[in-house]
């Protein structure tokens, strides 16, 4: 056993290792075109025929993800085959991100048929990008394919890069900053993705079609791919995606979540396209954001019996089927399935920044003005950098005068939601092209403000309904969560125009997105009256 694997373990509270690994190193797996794919196998000495697991990643076989991902498992009696994908870690060809996993999937597991130890039926494990392979693969590999572990992943990356119909900024330029200096000694790479100095400049750089040459030091092509194609529709993502084929998956199916995931609601859509097919996987969602150990540990733990059980003589998981973790209670729940019942209830936006459960009187709306030469900033949420991730105090940024807040009174009961929050605002704005964020926080009797789930929404010409006033109706979900309100606490409605740089500005001239380089400030109203009642819609729970 390896130092890193010893430690990573002990942190990872997995069971002790019950065998040694032998690494069979950069195997050749020559695709159809020409190129050849480098693997390693992870293989547990002592063991007849073991269980065997893919993993196809863009962040190598060996170093800290070869253990995560290959000889943690492999100690504890699964062998693992570790493929670096097309263009990564000596993998021949180039990196294109989404496009190539589906047929380099398909040619990989050609390869693994005419293997002597290919035991007929395999799983697949992985977070993130290695998600996407796993989908990329699934509807092709048929029966074979017994077991997903899939953790803070989908089936699709789109509605990811254009949350909202926004560009995913912070996000984009971080993994893009992450794939192209990762090759090279660990600590190199964590203090170039920790404390890149240039990236907050690229964040900051217009026209973004050069943020990356700004905050990274180099073109990233991908990077440039996804600002080309914006729109929503464009068929250039279709070969990307891989959710129409969700339902016709058979394998057994795990999945492992968080509430400030990056993927969070699209992973829930492959949820429930799996439950409409009579096939719902398990499924647990914690407390984490995107990167955090401890929601990587929680998957590993329970992917280990999982797979023992689904592809060897292991004992059936116990538990229910769905495991989810309540903030404000800060207690794990155990349901039948997702979501639980629940009654959706609005909550009122009123003037003298109210929010109450009865519909307001007539009154006269909110305003601010959004300035994308100081835009609004984000804090905490769905990021993929834990480091500013998560659950976070709102008050420096609710103190800002584009961002306006609802707050209730002291609850005299505890308050538990479930579900997924929605927003319904009515809105004016002096600029066709603009955006719209609605939060939900937790006001403690501090008065500290706790992000609980948020989104935004991108407008443009006819993408809302209008009303013969001019007004706007805009209709959204925000993250799915759970939540307990404690007695003694407030429920919070922050509503403004950006998060900043979560989301790439709106600059509100329409120009396009990687080119716009003119600002322009919008004006911007809530309504709180009759007719035109905005309000958040939360799930409270039934149990």
């Amino acid at each position: 056993m390896g130092m890193l694997s010893k430690v990573l373990g002990k942190l990872m509270k997995l069971p002790a290792p019950s065998n040694a690994v032998r690494i069979e190193r950069d195997l050749g797996l020559p695709m159809p075109d020409g190129v050849t794919l480098l693997a390693h196998r992870y293989l547990p000495e002592g063991v007849e025929n073991p269980p065997l697991v893919l993993v196809r990643s863009p962040y190598g076989r060996a170093g800290l993800f070869g253990v995560l991902t290959g000889e943690l498992l492999a100690e504890r009696g699964l062998q693992v085959l570790v493929v670096s994908v097309r263009g990564t870690f000596g993998s021949g060809g180039t990196f294109f991100p989404f496009h190539q996993e589906k047929a380099d999937g398909v040619a990989v597991l050609e390869w693994m048929r005419a293997q002597r130890w290919y035991p007929g039926r395999f799983g697949t494990h992985g977070p993130s990008y290695l998600g996407l392979t796993q989908w990329a693969l699934a509807a092709d590999a048929g029966p074979e394919l017994a077991a997903m572990s899939l953790q803070v992943t989908a089936s699709e990356f789109r509605n990811q890069t254009y949350a909202g119909e926004s560009f995913s900024l912070e996000n984009a330029l971080s993994w893009g900053d992450l794939i192209s200096n990762q090759e090279g000694p660990l600590w190199r790479v964590l203090a170039h993705n920790l404390f890149n100095p240039r990236m907050g400049r690229g964040l900051a750089h217009l026209p973004l079609k050069d943020a990356d040459r700004v905050g990274l030091g180099k073109t990233v092509a991908f990077y440039q791919r996804w600002l080309e194609h914006d729109a929503p529709g464009d068929p250039w993502w279709k070969a990307a995606r891989h959710d129409s084929t969700v339902p016709s998956v058979t394998a057994e199916i795990q999945m492992t979540t968080g509430w400030h995931d990056i993927f969070l609601p699209w992973q829930l859509e492959d949820y429930a396209q799996l439950k409409a097919a009579g096939r719902p996987p398990r499924m647990t969602i914690g407390p984490w954001s995107h990167a955090q150990l401890p929601g990587h540990a929680s998957a590993v733990q329970s992917a280990i019996p999982f797979f023992h059980h689904v592809l060897g003589k292991g004992p059936a998981p116990g538990g229910a089927p769905v495991r989810i973790f309540i903030p404000g209670l800060d207690a794990w729940r155990e349901l039948p399935f997702w979501p639980p019942r629940s009654t959706p209830t609005r909550w009122y936006l009123h003037p003298k920044h109210r929010l109450e459960r009865g519909e307001p009187a007539e009154s006269a709306p909110e305003v601010y003005r959004y300035d994308p030469a100081s835009p609004t900033p984000g804090v905490g949420g769905a990021l993929r950098q834990q480091k500013t991730s998560g659950a976070r105090d709102n008050r420096a940024l609710e103190a800002r005068a584009d961002v306006v807040t609802f707050t209730g009174e002291w609850l005299e009961k505890d308050l538990e939601i479930i579900g997924t929050v929605e927003a319904e605002l009515f809105v004016e704005s002096s600029l066709e092209h603009t955006d719209f964020f609605a939060r939900l926080c937790d006001v403690h009797p501090d008065g500290k403000s706790v992000n609980v789930c948020d989104a935004l929404i991108r407008l443009r010409p006819g993408a809302a309904e209008r009303q013969s006033d001019g007004s706007l109706t805009l209709r959204f979900p925000l993250w799915p969560t759970a939540h307990r309100f404690l007695r003694g606490h407030r429920v919070r409605a922050q509503i403004s125009s950006g998060a900043f740089p979560r989301y790439a500005r709106n600059p509100g001239t329409g120009e396009p997105l990687a080119t716009a380089t003119r600002l322009q400030a919008a004006d911007q109203k809530i309504f709180h009256q009759p007719g035109r009642a905005s309000a958040l819609i939360l799930p409270v729970s039934e149990s």
